[in-house]
């Protein structure tokens, strides 16, 4: 941080604040503590007639990869609400009753948290949003596993998956580590 969003004073220091564990930056004119906190990814498995929709990627990171339409959750609406309206934003396609969150992981080398939810999707009215190259309806058979953008979708998938011969409803929590490629890039 350059600049306290409070005063705008340009010194700050990083360093841990009394009562607390972890290094903030702390302004040095108004005494603001600024929290860094993690983002929320939130998302959908939008289905029908056994097929589950997902999106090509129009954007970095992964630009060309498959995914779940999902999105950074927006200040003042619901982790549902924005699930819907990354679903439709990504894949103009709507959500017909009430969603049930599936998955969440959390992902520290990124301080992202990302939360998905089953869906059934309202019509077969859908079709590529800006930051999407297509979007298209797979069977469980065909989905592009090679071709898949990010570990938490994948995960979420075979999960998904493997849940449909179960009638219980689970909700998956885990974490995704750094991967050997990320590590290898760190290291040089």
């Amino acid at each position: 941080m350059n600049f306290c969003s409070n005063c705008g004073y340009d010194k700050l220091s990083f360093r841990i604040p009394a009562l607390d564990s972890l290094p903030r930056y702390i302004c040095d004119r108004c005494g603001t503590i600024h929290y860094q906190n993690p983002k929320l990814v939130v998302g959908c498995i939008p289905e029908i007639e056994g097929k589950v929709l997902l999106c090509k990627r129009a954007i970095e990171p992964r630009y060309g990869y498959w995914t779940l339409p999902a999105g950074f959750m927006e200040n003042g609406e619901s982790t549902e609400e924005g699930a819907i309206r990354e679903t439709y934003e990504e894949a103009n396609a709507e959500i017909k009753g009430s969603l049930k969150l599936f998955s969440m992981y959390s992902i520290p080398s990124i301080n992202q948290v990302h939360l998905f939810f089953k869906a059934s999707l309202k019509n077969h009215g859908y079709k590529s949003g800006s930051e999407s190259l297509e979007v298209k309806l797979f069977d469980y058979d065909n989905i592009p596993w090679d071709q898949l953008a990010f570990a938490t979708v994948k995960k979420t998938l075979i999960h998904y998956l493997e849940d449909l011969s179960s009638a219980k409803d689970k909700v998956h929590v885990g974490t995704i580590e750094k991967s050997p490629r990320m590590k290898k890039e760190n290291k040089t």
